[in-house]
This record gives C-alpha cells, sequence and structure tokens, in this order.
C-alpha cells in the first residue's frame, strides 16, 4: 500500500459515529494558503484558533478550533491541519468536503487518505521508525492496561533503543571482520587483537536478553487462546462464567445446553486471556449439536492451551472415565492440555487426581488455574520493564540468533572461512534493521500500515 506520499491528504481521524468532538486532519506541503482560505485568517503555529468554518456561501458550517503544524515539526514531518469541530458525522462529512472543495484552487490535488497513510508519512519522513508505527496501531488496539503501556514504551523509542543497541554492536563486530578481508597481506590479526569471539559472545547475551522481553511483548499483545474442553455436564460454561466474573453462558443440568462456541477475553495480571466454551464432546444425533462439536474440535486444535475439564461426581462412574479416555486420546498431540477437575465442594470424594481440583461454582482452585495458564504460557510477571512486540519483531530476532550462531561456529574453527563469517553478520544485521524499517520491503511496508484506520 505504498501510495503516492507527495499527494496531500485529508481524512476524518476520529472514530465513525457521534461524539462530543470530531476531528478533520490534513497532510502534505504548502498547506496554508488552504487553511487561511478555510478559516478566514492566518493561523499561527501550534496555537489553537477558535473560529467559524465556512463553506462557498459564507455561511458557517461549524464553530471549532483550528491548529496548524508547519513542517518539519508536525506528527507527519509535513505541514499538518487540524480541524476539531463537533463530533456529528455529517458536520465532520461537510467539512471534509469543503476542504476537497478548496484545494483545487490552492494546492495540488488533496485527496482522501488510505489507511494507516499519516503515520506511515511520519515514517517514510523520518519522525518514527517502523516499530514505533506500529506500536501505534498496537497502543490503539491494546485490551489490557499492561498492553497499553507496554506499547506506550514501544512507541516512546524503549523497543527501538535495543535494537539500536545491537545494531551498533553488530556492526562493530562487522567491521573487524571486514578489515580482516580487507588487508590480508598484513601480519595483523584484527579479530583475535579485539577479541571477536568475546566481543560476539556479548552480544548473543544481549540479544537473549532482547527475545526474551519480546516474548513477553508479543504475549501482552496477542494473549493466549484457551479452550475449555469436556463431556456434557462437566461444568465448563460455569468455568468460563467463574473465570470471566460475569453470566455470559447458559448453565443448566440439561447435557447439550452449549450448542456452539461462547468466547470471552479476560486478563491475569495483564496478559489477555481468550477463553472459549465449547459444545460438551459426545456421540450425539442431534444435527445442530453435531455441528457443534465439530466446531469445538476445530477450537481445540487451534489452541493455545486446553482445559480438559473432568467431572469429580462421576469419576467413578465407568461409562465417564471411558468417555472421558477416548477424548484424551483424540487430543492433539502438540497442544498443552491442563487436566481440570470440578466440583470439588460437591465430591464427597478425597481421591487423589492427575492434574488440579476446583470449583467453578465457589471459584476454590481458581487462582491455581490462572497461574497455571501463565506458566503455561512462559509469563514471567516482568511487565513493568517491557515493550510490546509483534510476531515478525520475534522472527526476526530468531533470524539473527540462528545467524549469529553460525558466525559462532565459523569464528571458532581453526581456520575460520572470514567471507562466509562476514556474510552471517551481515545477513543478520538485515533482520535487525527489518525491524526498525532500515531495511523493509515495499509490502511488508504496505501490509503493516493496512491495518491502521483511516485518519491515523
Amino acid at each position: 500500500m505504498l501510495t503516492q506520499h507527495q499527494d496531500p491528504i485529508a481524512a476524518i481521524a476520529t472514530a465513525p459515529g457521534r461524539g462530543a468532538v470530531g476531528i478533520v486532519r490534513l497532510s502534505g506541503r504548502g498547506l496554508a494558503p488552504l487553511a487561511q482560505a478555510l478559516c478566514g485568517r492566518a493561523l499561527q503555529p501550534r496555537q489553537a484558533h477558535y473560529l467559524p468554518f465556512t463553506d462557498a456561501q459564507g455561511q458557517a458550517i461549524d464553530q471549532g478550533l483550528a491548529l496548524f503544524f508547519p513542517a518539519p515539526h508536525s506528527y507527519t514531518g509535513e505541514d499538518v491541519l487540524e480541524l476539531q469541530a463537533h463530533g456529528g458525522p455529517v458536520v465532520l462529512q461537510l467539512l471534509l468536503a469543503r476542504c476537497l472543495e478548496l484545494a483545487p484552487a490552492l494546492l495540488p490535488p488533496l485527496r482522501l487518505a488510505q489507511p494507516g497513510e499519516f503515520t506511515q508519512r511520519a515514517f517514510l519522513n523520518g519522525k518514527i521508525d517502523l516499530a514505533q508505527a506500529e506500536a501505534i496501531a498496537d497502543l490503539i488496539d491494546a485490551s489490557t492496561s499492561a498492553a497499553a503501556r507496554s506499547a506506550a514504551r514501544s512507541l516512546g523509542g524503549a523497543f527501538s533503543q535495543e535494537i539500536e543497541g545491537l545494531r551498533a554492536a553488530l556492526v562493530h563486530l562487522r567491521m573487524l571482520v571486514e578489515a580482516t578481508l580487507d588487508f590480508p597481506e598484513e601480519d595483523i590479526d584484527f579479530l583475535r587483537q579485539a577479541d571477536a569471539r568475546g566481543q560476539l559472545a556479548q552480544l548473543q547475551s544481549r540479544l537473549a536478553q532482547v527475545l526474551q522481553h519480546a516474548r513477553q511483548g508479543a504475549l501482552l499483545r496477542e494473549g493466549i487462546k484457551v479452550v475449555i474442553a469436556g463431556q456434557p455436564n462437566a461444568g465448563k460454561s460455569s468455568l468460563l462464567n467463574a473465570l470471566a466474573g460475569a453470566e455470559l453462558a447458559i448453565v443448566t443440568p440439561i447435557a447439550g445446553t452449549t450448542r456452539d462456541k461462547v468466547q470471552q477475553t479476560i486478563q491475569i495480571e495483564g496478559v489477555p486471556l481468550h477463553v472459549i466454551d465449547t459444545a460438551g464432546l459426545r456421540e450425539s444425533s442431534d444435527a445442530v449439536e453435531q455441528i457443534g462439536i465439530e466446531r469445538a474440535w476445530d477450537a481445540i486444535a487451534s489452541a493455545d492451551a486446553v482445559l480438559f475439564l473432568h467431572d469429580l461426581t462421576r469419576t467413578q462412574a465407568p461409562d465417564y472415565a471411558a468417555a472421558d479416555a477416548a477424548i484424551a486420546q483424540r487430543l492433539p498431540a502438540g497442544v498443552p492440555v491442563i487436566d481440570c477437575w470440578n466440583k470439588a465442594d460437591a465430591a464427597g470424594v478425597s481421591a487423589l487426581v492427575a492434574g488440579l481440583a476446583l470449583s467453578a461454582r465457589t471459584g476454590a482452585g481458581l487462582d491455581a488455574l490462572r497461574q497455571e495458564l501463565l506458566r503455561l504460557a512462559g509469563w514471567q510477571n516482568t511487565a513493568e520493564g517491557l515493550y510490546i512486540a509483534r510476531a515478525r519483531h520475534l522472527q526476526a530476532l530468531q533470524g539473527v540468533a540462528a545467524h549469529l550462531t553460525q558466525a559462532e561456529a565459523e569464528l571458532a574453527s581453526s581456520s575460520p572461512a572470514l567471507d562466509l563469517l562476514a556474510e552471517e553478520l551481515r545477513l543478520a544485521h538485515n533482520q535487525l534493521c527489518s525491524i526498525t524499517g532500515e531495511f523493509s520491503s515495499d509490502d511488508l511496508l504496505g501490509e503493516i500500515f493496512s491495518s491502521f484506520c483511516i485518519g491515523k
């Protein structure tokens, strides 16, 4: 989605619908004449002006605030004009239409902005790097307070500074290798004198720390998908309601009450947990229930973890135990399973079970279950120093680690092939630069910015 970023652009920058305030935003070169024509006077930079916005006949569309940010001291690095009016959709559309109407006589053709194009221009004009641009979308989309704080740290440059530190160390190491390649006739071993192996080890250690923090940040952004599975009447819907703290799913003693998936996102220590209640797993001749059961198995196959819920009051029933065993055999091998034994308050038995005993009705055992879910996800409760991260960041950092491992093996050999060593370090460098956008394809940029909302 790399558009013609020389064109001036305009968009309504607030969410659709009615609100107290709505914003029309423009960005481009030489917007001052348009601002003056629309507002009836010249605007002082970075000052709010309360005035009428008028139509072609001089009639007021609305009274509001106009702010003008001349380049390069603006969000996009271009001239930016923001018009703050009352937040009615008709008012904002009239104001946007007036801007488009005035533009042809005063500046190059003004067009409507594409999704994410304002932030894209901020990136292209060097106001932010790519990781910071992504953090803007992550801050808007944050589903927990911890995720929002971590996204704000990334937007402030915390993640980018870590990447820059790795990049600087890697550049220095590349310089040593390139120097050895460029001057083979000199009887100087640049690499041993500069302790290249020690520098590489330090770089790998620092990379491991950044990667660990990035994994935690990605967990804050994405959360984990947990499916509650088990036979009918094991208490799956009751467990969902207990975890969510609300009556989301219908609970009755009738087997097969839940016919389809019911999903709710909750948070545990700031980590989003996408909990899915599913239809009871059993053989059924009911066509509707059978569809729900098939969807339950589909959800289980794509889960990050499965809560296999057992009914403690029925553990001695041979048919129930056999059905549980059949479900266990069918669970995907690659999906972690937590065996949970429900109705501990009503079981009246003291038999030891392999898993967590809990009561969805009283809440007993739920804290232990929450901690087990966090442990399974790899959460380490270090949110205060975290920055948000995405799957592509993790992939890039893992790529850096793989190339540095190859470089380490080459450097440790009795006669290192310095050209291969240099290539591994170059590839690692490219992977790092792809995170902040110093080395990124147009396709990647298009994919990232097209996921933004219009006006941002």
